[in-house]
């Protein structure tokens, strides 16, 4: 209900508050009815690799929306990302928490370090050639398409507990053998010994792994995230590497991973709508946002991170993965030859 809410809200308030054009009627509204099923397929495939809905999202409004309708600009297009993305993530990040797959400590240290660099990366953007933002984005989809060719993001489950091993329960149970933390995300089950951490998620399922690499994950979250600002994705694609590196158990880290990739793209969106009148380039317009395009593509990304679990389920999430990266690597070449014309 809270996932379905949020959108129908937003609309409201975008249809009865945002800043429309004077004659502003069902046609406007309906003008871009035909972009809820491009990104709910786009939100369902992104949620089901576990990367930034962004990183599809940008690419379509570059080469296939102009197709259909005028082109947009490069800010246009990252701000667009980032709403639908906000929804898309914070959809599915409501299911990892309902599972127990939420490292609380871990996903506020990320966030708190990161946000200032996201925010930096969003205010540059503003300054940014379109040439120049094209051949960045470039370089961050071929970055996206080669972790994602070598890490295993498979959402596969771990062993449950076996042999000797003592009982656990996902909520304190009534064996007593994890406490139910109340300032925990989920209903996982948490204990907490001498920095070695035991997690049950709602299944049963035990994970077990401390939390070191703190200063690891500050540098590539924080390099991720001024892409996440400057592009709308990025710190998802790039973080997540430190915490496979540092042990994080694959389910827990990607849990945490959408956490964070979904409150700092809301941050960074809020920053593209409003930061241009802080840093001198133009007022705080809210008109320049096309309103008449989020109330599709909201919904459609906050639907299709519903989906995803369940696409997850049935299909090979490997197969989806490589050809996601392939993808990646054709997109990327053609943004490297539209932006690399400029300089020729």
């Amino acid at each position: 209900m809270l996932v379905f809410a949020a959108p129908v809200v937003f609309i409201g308030l975008v249809y009865f508050a945002a800043p429309t054009p004077a004659n502003a009627g069902v046609d406007y509204w309906l003008e871009y009815w035909w972009l809820f099923p491009f990104f709910l397929l786009g939100a369902t495939i992104v949620n089901t690799v576990g990367i930034s809905g962004a990183a599809l999202f940008v690419p379509f409004l570059i080469f296939v929306f102009p197709l259909f309708a005028e082109p947009l600009s490069s800010q246009t297009i990252v701000k667009i990302g980032l709403i639908s993305e906000s929804f898309g993530l914070s959809s599915s990040s409501i299911a990892f928490i309902s599972y127990g797959l939420v490292d609380r400590r871990l996903s506020v240290a990320i966030v708190a370090g990161a946000l200032p660099l996201v925010i930096g990366g969003a205010l540059m953007s503003f300054f940014l050639p379109e040439p120049v933002f094209q051949l960045l984005l470039g370089g961050v989809l071929v970055l996206s398409a080669v972790l994602l060719f070598r890490l295993d993001l498979d959402h596969e489950n771990p062993e449950p507990d076996g042999g000797d091993a003592p009982a656990t329960a996902a909520d304190g149970g009534t064996e007593g053998v994890l406490p139910d933390d109340a300032d925990k995300l989920g209903v996982a089950g948490v204990a907490v010994d001498d920095g070695n951490v035991t997690r049950v998620d709602k299944n049963g399922n035990e994970y077990r792994y401390d939390r070191s690499g703190y200063l690891r994950r500050f540098g590539t979250y924080g390099f991720g995230g001024v892409f996440q600002g400057v592009a709308g994705f990025g710190i998802g694609e790039i973080g997540i590497v430190s915490m496979l590196t540092s042990s994080i158990p694959v389910r827990v880290a990607i849990g945490t991973n959408h956490i964070v990739v979904a409150t700092t793209a809301i941050i960074a969106s809020l920053t593209h709508v409003f930061g241009g009148g802080l840093v001198g380039h133009g007022g705080i317009n809210l008109a320049t946002t096309p309103w008449n395009m989020v109330v599709f593509t909201a919904p459609a990304a906050a639907t299709g991170g519903q989906i995803a679990p369940y696409v997850a389920d049935a299909l090979d999430t490997t197969t989806l993965k490589l050809f996601v990266a392939g993808l990646f690597a054709l997109i990327s070449t053609a943004l490297f030859v539209l932006g690399g014309q400029a300089f020729l």
